[in-house]
């Protein structure tokens, strides 16, 4: 989400100093009950007629729950489904973390949210969702704080005024209602851990990580927690993981080290979590790393955003549930946190480039991650981008066309922050309200951002039928089990004490590397080549290598049973422990040819997938082959990893 210009994003960082973080309180709140249509509901034509034709498109019947295909979202008629959207913001919390939090002066722009969507105290919540349909949204992104959930207190009547049917309930119970509203409405709604505690969000405030003032093990209980309760609501189609990992004082999140500040192994979790204890229908979309480093001239520091996934990229127990996500927002840089003052470098922020540098920049940041046949591809989704209607920076204006533009010309799912907001308070907001319920904002003439958000929203992009497209995804036993497969995980340990790796439902092995413990699984050229039954195959020794068949001589070879392929594999150390085959749906040939790999790369010259092993020596069966055996040596003073493939073609 933006600040003021005039407060350092990060400054103290620079200077040093550290404010603590607001302990949340603990209570449970009850489920309450949610109906659960077959699908969503036709969004009604809320809108001027003037604006009718322009809607017509943006109300179309779409059905949950959603999925994605390649760097696409779908609906479950494979049908496309663009995440056009805005963020309701109020229930993460106003409160800037000085004075008084009773005080509205107190808040950000003036506006106490009171820990639930703003604008309820201002119009009746049809009024606002008939507003919201008129923008052309079809999306809703719904901050709330795990502060939220635990609170047990009731709002007071003022934040009501407008819908009276909502006092006395807890910001929580509100949160119901509106999420209820939201679906019955035709809305996508995905729910956004913004915050830990109920308070405006970016700099240095304690919610700078999921775990700053809690633990990891708490924050994807809370994530349970939501997933369940909103699990028979329709329109509930995603979880988006935590906003804006960044720096706190004293240490940086990094992506994939394995400790306590390690946000690809905790969205993992939460991801994994989600799927298998929760709601297996919902997207989980997962946010880059927003800052690390220390915003001073000289010191390194920067917005990674999604350039880690490159090398790391995520796995989850569905192939077609990860979406990724990514902030722009004009007065920040590749390289600037967007501080004036105390915390602010010399580096260009996205204003000053040019129209083609910042094309370069968002494609490097975020946009290749749509590029297809990568472990990586994924539907990238800009969930926050904006600009104020009282904005004069000429810069700052061509930067909206210019991202704008791009948005559009790139077909991409965005969601502008924020929609909605108090009349002479934040000028941000795509509607503004006053005390009598009056709006304004750029449905109005003489909002200058209304021809740039125009185009994004009416521009053409692909609608209807989306194709399955073959899927590639990594597996990485860094730091302990990677066993993305249900199946497998529902039959218990097969290979106690070792680190175990075993790819999605739906796919098989397709490459390993020397080095590093990490795979690459496909379900290119067969789809899902498993049979029905249960049964699985742990090898461990070489009785299932036929007489005559020595396909890498001189090195232990586990090979699958006849009519079995590789689906997993365990190491114990760099040593290979095992190999998890299970039988195949049709008849498996038996020709193959040995891959090698322990001294380069061995991998077919238009192969997919990416550098799934990246600074390892990696092997890979062609596409229209699947791995039957690996072989590995253990001979004094050499790596005992894999070091050759036996690659087979598929029938």
């Amino acid at each position: 989400m933006p600040i003021s210009p005039a407060v350092p994003r990060l400054a103290v960082a620079a200077v040093g100093f550290l404010l603590a973080a607001t302990t949340a309180t603990t209570a449970s709140a009850a489920t309450p009950p949610h109906p659960a249509p077959a699908r969503t509901a036709t969004a009604p034509p809320h809108t001027t007629p003037a604006r009718t034709a322009a809607r017509a498109t943006h109300q179309a019947t779409w059905y949950a729950p959603l999925s994605t295909r390649g760097r696409y979202i779908v609906d479950a008629h494979g049908d496309r489904f663009r995440l056009k959207g805005a963020n309701w913001d109020g229930a993460q919390g106003s409160w800037t973390g000085s004075g008084s939090a009773d005080d509205p002066a107190r808040h950000h722009a003036g506006q106490d949210s009171h820990g639930i969507p703003l604008g309820l105290d201002r119009a009746p919540l049809p009024e606002l969702l008939a507003d919201f349909h008129s923008l052309g949204v079809n999306t809703i992104r719904l901050p709330f704080s795990n502060e939220m959930i635990h609170g047990t207190a009731p709002v007071p009547d003022s934040a009501v005024t407008a819908n009276p049917q909502l006092r006395g309930r807890t910001p929580l119970e509100i949160y119901d209602a509106v999420v209820d509203a939201l679906s019955r409405s035709g809305f996508a709604v995905i729910l956004n851990n913004h915050t830990n505690t109920s308070r405006w969000c970016c700099g240095i405030d304690g919610n700078e990580r999921w775990n700053s003032g809690q633990s990891t093990g708490r924050w994807a209980d809370d994530w349970v927690f939501m997933a369940r309760r909103y699990a028979s609501v329709p329109g509930v189609v995603g979880a988006d993981l935590y906003n804006e990992v960044r720096r706190d004082v004293l240490d940086d999140p990094n992506w994939g080290l394995g400790d306590g500040h390690d946000w690809y192994g905790a969205a993992q979790l939460a991801a994994d979590r989600i799927l298998t204890e929760a709601n297996p229908r919902l997207l989980v979309v997962i946010e880059g790393i927003n800052w690390t480093g220390v915003p001073v001239d000289g010191l390194p520091h920067g917005r990674p955003v999604l350039s880690p996934a490159r090398t790391l990229s995520h796995t989850l127990v569905d192939s077609h549930k990860l979406v990724y996500s990514a902030h722009f927002y004009g007065y920040t840089g590749p390289h600037h946190s967007g501080a004036t003052g105390i915390g602010e470098t010399h580096d260009a922020r996205y204003q000053d480039l040019s129209r083609t540098e910042l094309a370069a920049a968002l494609d490097d940041e975020a946009f290749f991650v749509e590029e297809s046949g990568r472990h990586y591809t994924a539907p990238v989704w800009v969930s926050e981008f904006g600009i104020g209607s009282g904005e004069t920076n000429p810069a700052a204006r061509t930067w909206f066309g210019n991202v704008t533009d791009y948005l559009a010309d790139h077909d991409a799912d965005f969601a502008f922050w924020p929609l909605a907001g108090f009349e002479g308070h934040d000028d941000w907001a795509l509607l503004r309200y006053d005390g009598a319920g009056h709006r304004s904002g750029i449905l109005d003439a003489g909002d200058w951002r209304a021809a740039a958000w125009q185009h994004l929203v009416d521009a053409p992009g692909r609608t209807g039928a989306v194709a399955p497209v073959p899927v590639w995804r990594m597996l990485g036993t860094d730091h302990g089990d990677a066993v993305a497969s249900l199946r497998v995980r529902a039959t218990g340990d097969w290979d106690p004490g070792a680190r175990k790796a075993a790819c999605p439902d739906g796919s098989r092995l397709a490459g390993l590397s020397h080095t590093g413990g990490r795979g690459l699984c496909t379900d290119a050229g067969a789809g899902d080549l498993r049979a029905t039954e249960a049964r699985q195959t742990v090898v461990t020794d070489e009785r299932h290598v036929p007489a005559g068949g020595d396909w890498a001589s001189g090195y232990t070879k586990f090979q699958c049973p006849a009519g079995e392929f590789l689906i997993g594999y365990s190491l114990r150390g760099t040593h290979v422990s095992a190999a998890l085959c299970v039988p195949a749906r049709a008849a498996l040939s038996g020709a193959g040819r040995t891959v090698w790999f322990d001294r380069s790369d061995s991998r077919p010259a238009d192969a997919d997938g990416g550098d799934f092993a990246y600074g390892h020596y990696k092997g890979q069966c062609a596409t229209d082959e699947y791995v039957a055996g690996i072989a590995f040596t253990t001979r004094v003073a050499a790596r005992p990893g894999p070091a050759a493939l036996l690659c087979r073609t598929l029938p």
